[in-house]
């Protein structure tokens, strides 16, 4: 083969600028992204001795003052950057977020702007108080503009406190979250705040001897608002609460959805059934016998959910919001919800007597439970009945005035019999059946706890319980047969680690527990079985709890244990959880039941958008766990010296969780309190035991404690254990001296309180 010339070779290559002072200067200016010296030397194909000339160049473009920079990048004098890092500040009221330059040279370029924050709907969001990486655009329509690249670092170091005013100016910090130091305000730094004001500081990097300082960013409010306890876990979590101008001008344009290309169900006698204070209603349920000779005995049950996807469209003003927010967060004064109420307690709230969009699922189960077809429809429906938990329950009980009696034989009894047939295919089903009770606190007008009650479980509740759960199993089934993709709710299996350590525990009480590979949640309820009725019961359900996985949100399917189905999606609550919004678009998109469709752009961020209602998930489960520890700590606060009933619900090389079952609070025992002995901790057995006395404590114990100190705004108690330690099993783990081991009063180990423990 014939050698080619280098003539030949080079007509294969893009013809490369000349390497010239005006050539260098327009590659700088149209590439201030990328204008290294190696850049520039690899677009000019710059090689050995050229690049002695490229310096040459770049050096008198500097001398004669139309270059700057070098160290990492060239630019003309006064050119803005094109890419930067922007700390996020806040929303502007269109709801966009607004960010400012992380570094920003003022001399060269006067005052930094403030950018409209525009985020990639696949990839994860970024939030308030987020440091990110962005390109810039200064010229935009509406003014500076900036895309992001990637978050660089999530809510940058805030702390929340109240501000407590010093004469001559200036003052302190009181902390409200556990482990938070306290901090001192500089007269120019307290940003307005009164005495007693609830706020939010920024804390300095460094400080000399004394307290460390901060400058207050954001007053919150007054600490004597009713609501001012649920502001400091919306704070504290950052979760969005203040609807963005924007969103609720788009809620607000709404209408009433129309019949055209909806199926008309508003003769079908639909019912809620919800808890007596509920606003929204989003799901109405109807069973009737089913009228196929091929089925006797059989029923046919009626699912509709609220048709959210027909207000909240991919792309809109109200889908970002609801994205952000992930789920609706609920407190015992408030409730912040996921969407505005314009469409949560108005449009998509199945009202009684009043025609409102829906999607349905029609389901056929024969005279065992057993579910024999499944279809759904888009609908315009009527709710007929408006009905509480304990009304419903007492009119199918038999009292006279607990319902219309025109839908008691005709709609109740009917949902009641449909129920039995699908509760006896539950117990064969065999869900993990843990059943710890729910506690609802009681507040008077005033904000502050009045009591905390436990409310009767239902059949009501049973029942519309498993009529959810089985249309959350026929839409993950009806996707999956279509190939649409959706968004799951997993549970996994208990790992291995957890099972082994469950297996050591459950031995030393002389109960056997499956090996890992054949182990179904029925192997867990024989066991909790029983212990039922015996001193280890709560013993052992606090453990098998311990033992679970964390559901979550996932577009991969890997089935729900605690259920034991092996296809579950979130379909049943769009008002209230982003997940099933996106369950109702798959709906619509993969049976051609018109708008609102599930998009490409939505489908291809699943993985990021599951992620990312995954964490607003435990957000708000954390806000509110520690909103219910503040106000129960507040209630508490004046009982300091009262003795209580409690049940310990941690162990720790650090002492004792207790938890007051009355008020499903809990407090802390520092192991330094509980006599002169040395204590071993056994993990495995969830006990410490004294070295010496062989007495000790056990996770589950019942127990009394005082009240020695409550910290209500750290949402902290800490107890003295005034219950003799019993006699237990001599432990192999390693000892620890209980004398002088206490905690700082309010914190906890760890710093994460239940939350870390669960």
């Amino acid at each position: 083969m014939a050698r080619r010339s280098r003539t030949d070779g080079a007509q294969d290559k893009p013809s490369r600028p000349a390497l010239n002072r005006d050539e260098v200067l327009r590659f700088i200016s149209e590439n201030p992204d990328r204008a290294t010296k190696r850049d520039i030397a690899k677009a000019f194909g710059v090689k050995g001795d050229a690049r002695a000339d490229l310096k040459d160049i770049l050096n008198d473009l500097q001398a004669d003052g139309v270059l700057e920079g070098g160290r990492k990048s060239y630019v003309q004098p006064g050119a803005l950057p094109t890419m930067g890092v922007l700390d996020v500040r806040g929303r502007d009221d269109e709801g966009d977020l607004v960010a400012v330059p992380t570094n920003w040279d003022l001399d060269r370029h006067g005052e930094a702007p403030r950018f409209r924050l525009r985020q990639p709907r696949t990839g994860p969001a970024a939030g308030v108080g987020d440091r990110v990486l962005a390109h810039l655009d200064y010229d935009a329509q509406g003014g500076p503009e900036a895309r992001t690249i990637r978050v660089l670092d999530r809510k940058r170091a805030v702390a929340l406190g109240v501000f407590r005013s010093r004469p001559g100016g200036g003052g302190r910090v009181e902390p409200v979250e556990r482990q938070q130091p306290e901090y001192a305000i500089a007269p120019d730094e307290t940003g307005q705040a009164r005495n007693g004001d609830l706020v939010e500081v920024e804390p300095h990097r460094s400080h000399r001897a004394g307290l460390p300082t901060a400058r207050v960013a954001q007053v919150l409010g007054g600490l004597g608002t009713e609501k001012a306890i649920s502001t400091i876990a919306l704070h504290a979590h950052g979760i969005p609460h203040v609807f963005p101008k924007s969103v609720l001008e788009e809620a607000d344009a709404a209408g009433p959805a129309p019949l055209d290309g909806r199926e008309d169900w508003r003769s079908l006698p639909l019912v809620t059934i919800d808890p007596r204070d509920a606003k929204d209603h989003d799901d109405a349920v109807h069973a009737a016998p089913d009228a196929d000779p091929a089925n006797p005995g059989g029923h046919v049950v009626t699912v509709a959910i609220a048709d959210v996807s027909f207000y909240v469209r991919p792309g809109s003003k109200l889908d970002a919001e609801a994205r952000l927010r992930g789920n609706s967060v609920y407190f015992p004064d408030r409730v912040v919800p996921m969407l505005p109420e314009r469409i949560s307690n108005d449009l998509c709230s199945l009202r009684e007597g009043v025609d409102r969009p829906a999607i349905a699922v029609r389901m056929v189960f024969d005279k065992d439970g057993d579910k024999r077809s499944q279809r759904f429809h888009r609908i315009l429906m009527r709710s007929h009945a408006k009905l509480a938990y304990e009304d419903a329950q007492a009119a199918v009980d038999g009292a006279a005035d607990a319902a219309d009696p025109a839908i008691v034989d005709t709609v109740l009894r009917p949902l009641w019999r449909a129920y039995a047939a699908l509760r006896v295919a539950r117990q064969r089903r065999q869900p993990l059946e843990l059943d710890f009770p729910e506690r609802k606190i009681v507040l008077r007008a005033d904000g502050k706890v009045d009591r905390v009650v436990i409310p009767a479980r239902l059949d009501a509740h049973k029942l519309i319980e498993e009529m959810m759960i089985q249309a959350n199993v026929a839409a993950a089934e009806v996707l999956e047969q279509a190939r649409q993709a959706l968004i799951y709710r997993a549970h996994d299996a208990p790992s291995l680690s957890r099972l082994e350590a469950l297996r050591d525990f459950l031995r030393s009480l002389d109960i056997p527990l499956a090996k890992s590979g054949t182990l179904r949640p029925s192997h867990f309820n024989q066991i909790l079985a029983a212990v039922r009725d015996t001193e280890h019961e709560s013993l052992v359900n606090e453990v098998v709890l311990r033992s679970q996985s964390q559901a979550a949100y996932s577009p991969e399917n890997i089935g729900h244990f605690g259920l034991n189905l092996m296809r579950y999606a979130h379909f049943t609550s769009p008002i209230r959880r982003y997940a099933d919004l996106i369950v109702h678009r798959a709906l619509v998109t993969a049976l051609s039941l018109g708008e609102g469709g599930l998009s490409r752009e939505d489908e291809a961020g699943l993985e990021a958008t599951a992620e990312e209602i995954s964490k607003a998930e435990r957000r708000a489960m954390a806000a509110e766990r520690d909103t219910v520890d503040r106000l129960i700590a507040h209630h508490l606060a004046d009982h300091v010296g009262d003795s209580f009933a409690g049940r310990i619900t941690g162990v720790t090389r650090a002492g004792l969780f207790v938890q007051l079952p009355t008020f499903g609070a809990d407090g802390f025992v520092p192991i330094g309190t509980l006599g002169r002995d040395y204590f071993h901790y056994d993990e495995t057995a969830h006990t410490i035991v004294g070295q010496r006395t062989h007495l000790g404590y056990r996770l589950g114990d019942t127990v009394e404690v005082k009240l020695v100190e409550a910290i209500p705004l750290a949402g902290s108690m800490r107890f003295e254990m005034l219950t003799e330690p019993r006699k237990l099993p001599t432990s192999s783990a390693s000892h620890h001296k209980a004398r002088g081991r206490t905690l700082r009063p309010g914190r906890r180990p760890g710093g994460g309180g239940r939350g870390k423990r669960r």
